[in-house]
């Protein structure tokens, strides 16, 4: 097994739970703290490494969650500062590390800070975020917009001036150019890490700074009706501004002051501008999360041609990571299909690098369509019908075959799948061709096999729908061949064995010549040397 001395960042699987479906305790319909804790067996055999939790603080959930009205709490929906206390201790003793979101760039318009920031213009806190005067016709100081729908400048008709949210008006963006508003919230970072949790996952890190002379963003030429109205104009002005990196580079200096701790960052940027947050010498975040395979289209060229831009843009040293779901984004299992989700599986566990899986992925739960009476998400409602709605990858963990799928005796706060009876983690469990039983393999041969952890990466030539390459590392390689598509592949082989299939049903299989694959399938073959 890998050596517990390896940082554990590395040579971890990281795992992120969204707390409202995770698992309910109390029979409120809504995930928490207690049910958290309820699952750690659950998530030990797995052999995920590191939780991290979307927002648990107090809110108004405007955002649920993402518009923090308290940074050093927790919100009673999810349970009590005892509670949280009792995660820590009870996953630090499992094994398991836990990272928290950090949400710097915007508080809810119901924190104590801003309600003094609006108070009135000479007010102490008014220039923690960010106010302008309108323009002379009245009308907004920017034409930048904010990623829910609209324009990005909300009017306070109180103190008559704009303020700027780059979400939803009621999370006004604070002022990173202010020393005051970095020192409260490296406060806030210090508090938790005194509390034990062994890092955080930075929410959207490079909107931190602004331009300071609050230019207009150019329009996007190649803008077409039907896309979010945020992407009509390039955020050239309004986000990944150069002074961005400074602030990373300093919210890792307070993570250092703890040992053994990581920073994360969300960062949606090509890859190549994606690199910089690493920071100055490696200064900067330790993960600038890669969420490349998200949106890349599904086929052995693109992908490789994705790893490969990725591998040359890093910086020397820095440490990869890959990201297949997450809480924004469609399930994984609808963008590419049930079969080929198995094979993505595969991919994200045997690359270079960290892997993070979403919650759910593991048994395979889908994207589900939300009836308009049941939608939860402001991003949804503000921009309707073009498919931007969150809530079809964040419904209820499917447990078992019970009641609501064994997340809550009560009502859930978003529906269950209809084939939560048959695709749940207690039934595939017990199936050992199961994409749970996939998933616990792929995870436990990574933890013994040091070559998919710290082994170069190099592509193999292939041709149509098949993406191969070898892991190597201390006179030892593995060959990963994964067909991306729907008619069997082959490649040649000088020597090997097969360690494990997408089918599992090849293990020990002795491989020379044609490695021969079935349609979706990936296979990981140890090479004689």
């Amino acid at each position: 097994m890998i050596s517990a001395a390896n940082v554990w960042w590395q040579s971890g699987t990281i795992y992120q739970i969204y707390p409202r479906s995770f698992q309910d305790s109390n029979g409120d319909g809504i995930g928490d703290l207690a049910g958290i804790i309820g699952r750690l067996p659950y998530l030990r055999q797995l052999g995920i490494d590191a939780i991290w939790l979307s927002p648990i603080f107090p809110s108004p959930m405007a955002d649920f969650g993402y518009d923090i009205s308290d940074y050093i709490g927790i919100h009673p929906i999810f349970g009590t500062s005892e509670d949280f206390d009792a995660l820590v201790a009870a996953a630090h003793g499992a094994g398991l590390k836990i990272i928290l979101d950090l949400v710097p760039n915007h508080t809810s318009d119901q924190h104590a800070w801003f309600l003094e920031s609006r108070s009135s213009r000479d007010n102490p806190k008014r220039d923690w975020y960010i106010w302008r005067d309108a323009k002379p016709d009245g009308s907004a100081p920017t034409n930048w917009m904010s990623e829910f729908g609209g324009s990005a400048w909300a009017w306070d008709e109180a103190t008559q001036q704009y303020y700027y949210h780059a979400f939803l008006d009621r999370q006004p963006d604070l002022n990173w150019r202010n020393p005051e508003v970095r020192q409260a919230i490296y406060e806030v970072m210090r508090f938790w890490l005194r509390r034990g949790i062994d890092g955080f996952r930075v929410d959207v890190i490079w909107h931190l700074i602004k331009d300071d002379e609050f230019r207009d963003n150019p329009l996007n030429p190649n803008y077409s009706a039907g896309r979010p109205p945020h992407e009509s104009v390039l955020p050239l002005y309004s986000t990944d501004r150069p002074e961005t990196l400074d602030v990373v580079s300093e919210m890792r200096r307070v993570v250092d002051e703890f040992d053994d701790r990581v920073l994360i960052g969300e960062v949606y940027l090509p890859v190549e501008r994606l690199v910089a947050y690493y920071g100055r010498d490696l200064g900067g975040a330790h993960l600038p999360f890669n969420f490349a395979l998200l949106s890349a289209p599904w086929n052995a060229h693109e992908i490789g041609d994705l790893i490969a831009r990725y591998e040359a843009a890093l910086p020397f040293g820095a440490w990869p990571n890959w990201v297949l779901g997450n809480h924004d984004r469609p399930r994984i299992a609808s963008r590419v299909g049930a079969a080929q989700a198995r094979v993505a599986a595969m991919l994200l566990l045997t690359l270079r690098g960290t892997p993070t899986l979403y919650y759910g992925d593991e048994v395979g739960m889908k994207q589900l369509p939300i009836p308009p009476d049941k939608v939860q998400d402001p991003f949804e409602k503000n921009v309707p019908g073009i498919g931007v709605g969150r809530d079809g990858c964040r419904t209820p963990m499917q447990w078992g075959i019970t009641e609501n799928a064994g997340f809550t005796t009560g009502e859930p706060w978003l529906p269950l799948a209809e084939d939560f009876a048959s695709n749940n983690a207690a039934v595939l469990a017990s199936d050992p061709h199961s994409i749970l039983s996939l998933y616990v393999k792929l995870i436990d041969l990574r933890k013994h096999q040091p070559e998919l952890v710290f082994g170069d990466y190099a592509p193999e030539p292939t041709a149509g729908d098949l993406l191969a390459y070898r892991r190597s590392y201390d006179g030892q390689t593995l060959l990963v061949a994964l067909n991306l598509g729907a008619a069997p592949a082959s490649m040649h082989v000088e020597g090997g064995e097969i360690l494990l299939s997408t089918h599992l049903d090849r293990k020990g299989e002795n491989v020379s010549g044609p490695l021969e694959l079935r349609a979706d399938e990936g296979v990981i073959v140890r090479l004689r040397s």
